[in-house]
């Protein structure tokens, strides 16, 4: 199951540059749009993190 977690982490890590680059594309046109794109990188970087820690806690508690 940790396997299939390790996945899903690089998927978020796989949105955030997908994200980045619509950012950067529509930066000088609405750069409104631009900074919502910002923030879903900022999020998804954020989610990777969070979901690393977890599956790194989850795979300590079961090897105990």
């Amino acid at each position: 199951m940790s396997k299939y977690f390790k996945y899903f982490e690089y998927a978020y890590l796989f949105f955030a540059a997908l994200f980045l680059f619509e950012a950067v594309r529509i930066w000088s046109t609405e750069p409104n749009k631009a900074y919502v794109f910002l923030f879903f990188v900022a999020v998804a970087i954020g989610m990777y993190f969070f979901k690393r820690r977890f599956r790194k806690k989850y795979e300590q508690r079961n090897q105990n």
